[in-house]
């Protein structure tokens, strides 16, 4: 990886944290079809168990990040991994769809914390951040993508209690290899300033949240949220957008191989591509300011959703163009806002702040399945990218912010003196 061998060991370890969060967490809609069948409940009640996981995933993140700073990234995210394992073990032996609801709670509260958690470790640790960043965001696509395959493809032969204790296989390799992985959690910062001391209590969140909002961390916490509207927006109904254009029925109609179609395809293609595109924005954020990088990529990104439209009007080639463009830029802005995140945060609350940012991304984020469901449904396709492309702007502008404002809010250098290291 070219790094110095305590981030690379930080590397390795929330590599495999990120990974594993997302490889359970997507798997869980491809069981959605099998319990519908094998408990013979609705598909809205199937729904409703899949939410109850997913909702502490978004909410438990400002608590994870208490957590980290309270007890150290590293425990917790040791026990996120024993956590998320154990769930799924206990998946495996649910004998109803109650069970299975409790299950699945189990693990959104376990894979909440790791987020916060993993991200403050790096940004304490890790001295070339921008680029452990990078390679931390690859492992999540990676996990994005490999989570569904590896189920539905284990779906084909076994029943699915043995899939979800095949899943949770993985959990038990990575808590062997935490117990065991040797790095500085504070090698990035002086000492004095960052370490598990912070106490639980009240009075100190309070007073922790009022010194981080009252500066430059309160603008990076709307932008992230405008963010992850933008985010949430685009992998929430771009399957199903895909599925409807004539552009994607023109790639290969009649191909879909066990029930996945053309879109289906370009769906995933857009992942990889952001794996490229998270590799690309982490390295650039050590070369370039981050308030800088931000503004290009949000401009970038309000363009494309402009554009998707008239895009795909030009057939398959069009679509192609426009959804690797889009898959590569909506990862590549993600180094950029976490880096950020570490510079307009003090080190001793660092858990704290991506606590804030977590709930900023996933749980006001996700409000754009609501206001991307009713825009879709009432006005079309193009005032669905519209809305997506006002959330860009508006993202865009905070940049604008940060950049002018950068000497005066931020806590560290405003350009990443970790790439000099």
């Amino acid at each position: 990886m070219g790094l110095p061998a305590n981030d690379r060991s930080i590397a390795a370890f929330t590599m495999l944290g990120h990974g594993l969060v997302h490889w359970f967490e997507m798997s869980i809609p491809i069981f959605l079809v099998v319990w519908i069948d094998e408990f013979a409940v609705s598909v809205a009640l199937a729904g409703l168990v899949a939410a109850l996981g997913y909702a502490p995933f978004g909410l438990g993140a400002l608590p994870g990040g208490l957590l980290a700073d309270r007890f150290g990234a590293r425990r917790v995210i040791l026990l996120c991994y024993a956590g998320m394992t154990i769930s799924f073990l206990a998946l495996a032996l649910a004998p109803t769809i109650r069970v299975v609801a409790l299950a699945l709670i189990l693990w959104g509260i376990a894979a909440s914390v790791y987020h916060p958690a993993g991200m403050a470790l790096i940004s304490t640790g890790a001295r070339r951040r921008g680029t452990v960043f990078a390679y931390h965001g690859i492992a999540g696509n990676t996990g994005i993508a490999l989570g569904p395959f590896a189920a539905a493809t284990l779906l084909a032969v076994f029943e699915w209690p043995i899939v979800a204790a095949l899943l949770a296989a993985p959990g038990l390799l990575a808590v062997a290899y935490g117990l065991r992985a040797s790095f500085d959690p504070t090698a990035a910062v002086d000492d004095s300033e960052a370490g598990a001391s912070t106490a639980l209590s009240a009075r100190t969140l309070l007073a922790n949240s009022r010194y981080l909002f009252a500066g430059g961390f309160l603008v990076v916490f709307a932008l992230v949220a405008f963010e992850g509207l933008y985010y949430r927006g685009v992998l929430t109904f771009l399957p199903e957008i895909l599925q409807d254009l004539e552009a994607t029925s023109d790639l290969a109609p009649g191909t879909g191989l066990a029930g996945i179609e053309p879109g289906d395809y370009v769906f995933v293609g857009l992942l990889v591509v952001g794996i490229a595109g998270q590799y690309a924005g982490g390295k650039l954020t050590e070369r370039v300011a981050v308030e800088r990088g931000l503004l290009v990529v949000f401009a970038v990104l309000a363009v494309l959703a402009v554009a998707f439209v008239p895009a795909t009007e030009l057939g398959a080639v069009g679509l192609l163009a426009v959804c690797g463009l889009l898959g590569f830029f909506l990862f590549a802005i993600q180094p950029f806002y976490q880096v950020a995140v570490a510079q307009y945060s003090p080190p001793d609350t660092r858990g704290l702040s991506y606590g804030y940012t977590y709930l900023a991304e996933f749980g006001f984020g996700a409000a754009s399945i609501a206001i991307g469901g009713a825009v879709l449904g009432a006005y079309g396709l193009g005032a669905f990218f519209a809305v997506l492309a006002g959330f860009a702007v508006v993202a865009g502008g905070l940049a604008i912010v940060l950049l002018v404002g950068s000497d005066r809010l931020s806590f560290l250098e405003p350009r990443g003196a970790e790439a000099a290291d």
